[in-house]
């Protein structure tokens, strides 16, 4: 198969998906130019020439709520995806992070196209709670992409599908991620305080306003702090909308560059739970978290079996980093926390020898980038793997 044109289907749900199959697709191409790709794509996707069957804005829900709400809608572009992969008749299937989406049509396709192989780009957080995912996940997955070092044996231990860890994207990025020469000020001179509440609709009405009330009591205690607020583009106006009311104006900061310029800068930073605290911890910036979720997922909280919700601590084993979630993420507590932060304190010093330690457990020397990682493993699949994937799938349980 290796002398015909690749066609792989491709399914993101939402933005952090469209950044990994961005740079999937530029890994492809590099090693495969003539490569071809279809199915549901965000912005950056469709840069760089892949259609998009519907906009992911459809299908980019959070939490249990939100899902039952849109549940109708969700469903018919399930079926649509579906359909459209099978007929597109691909030479592999590439289901990219939004488990709950994205694994739904991955289970519908491999038992339309048996034969189909099928790689999930991002691991669904079975080592976090539904632990049994794993092993029924070998019904329809291939081979696993770990975005985490630790990955590949939870899912040995688990008896789930083949897991490879390829690296996460961000490292990639150090280079723009972390300060240049007196990028970032010294800390007594004028502080700066990065707000992140999220890049999601869901998290970001539930964080604003608790943000905005800890901003206002940090900036009465620290009149000197400067206060920046990275507003992801389809959400910008919302954000600013949102900020209005903070007791302390912050500076909002569009598109990407602002926002890794912002990273450079910051002194300290107050964010959501989700990749921006590995980012913040590749950029060497000390980090306060914080998260709430809808009323269903607040009960199904109790059976999560890690140590943290924050992924630098998940990879360091440990929690140098401070989270507070729903009812312990109130204004005064993250205040003082993040408070603690802005000056040269045991806590601070703490945090920031911690995250030194985060890029040595995430990249690893000689290894390729990720992207080209992924990529090597995705274009073996796809021209070597119809005939193993019809046979395995005879001996795999169904999902």
């Amino acid at each position: 198969m290796a002398d015909h044109p690749l066609r792989l289907a491709l399914i993101v749900g939402e933005e952090s998906g469209d950044q990994l199959g961005a740079g999937l697709i530029d890994a492809i191409r590099r090693q495969r130019p003539s490569a071809s790709f279809f199915g549901v794509a965000g912005p950056r996707m469709q840069a760089r020439g892949m259609p998009t069957l519907f906009p992911i804005s459809d299908v980019a829900v959070m939490g249990l709520a939100s899902i039952v709400r849109h549940l109708p809608r969700i469903i018919s572009r399930v079926h649509q995806a579906v359909d459209a992969v099978v007929a597109g008749n691909p030479d592999a299937l590439v289901i990219i992070d939004s488990p709950e989406l994205t694994h739904a049509i991955g289970r519908r396709v491999a038992k339309r196209q048996p034969e189909l192989p099928i790689i999930d780009h991002v691991s669904p957080s079975v080592w976090a709670w539904r632990a049994y995912r794993a092993r029924r996940m070998r019904g329809y997955i291939d081979h696993v992409l770990a975005l985490l070092p630790f990955e590949p044996e939870v899912y040995r231990r688990l008896g789930g599908p083949l897991c490879t860890y390829v690296g996460h994207p961000l490292i990639e990025r150090l280079p723009e991620l972390r300060s240049g020469k007196r990028e970032r000020k010294p800390l007594g001179e004028r502080p700066v305080l990065l707000v992140l509440p999220g890049s999601r609709r869901t998290e970001i009405s539930r964080l604003m306003r608790p943000f905005g009330e800890a901003v206002g009591k940090v900036a009465a205690a620290r009149p000197d702090v400067e206060v920046l607020l990275p507003a992801v583009a389809h959400l910008s106006e919302e954000i600013a909308m949102g900020a209005a009311s903070w007791p302390r104006q912050p500076r909002l900061v569009l598109g990407e560059r602002g926002k890794l310029a912002a990273f450079r800068h910051a002194h300290a930073a107050l964010a959501a739970s989700g990749t921006v605290t590995l980012e913040l911890a590749l950029a060497g910036v000390p980090m306060v978290v914080a998260y709430r979720v809808d009323p269903v997922a607040r009960v199904l909280k109790r059976f999560l079996t890690i140590h943290s919700v924050v992924l630098p601590n998940l990879v360091l084993g440990e929690n140098p980093i401070p989270e507070f979630l729903d009812a312990d993420s109130d204004p005064d507590t993250l205040a003082r926390n993040t408070l603690a932060l802005l000056s040269d304190t045991a806590e601070r010093r703490a945090q920031v020898a911690a995250l030194s330690r985060v890029s040595e457990a995430m990249a690893r020397p000689g290894d390729p980038l990720p992207s080209d990682k992924a990529a090597e493993i995705v274009i073996e699949a796809a021209e070597h793997g119809r005939g193993r994937r019809a046979a395995l799938r005879t001996t795999r349980p169904d999902p």
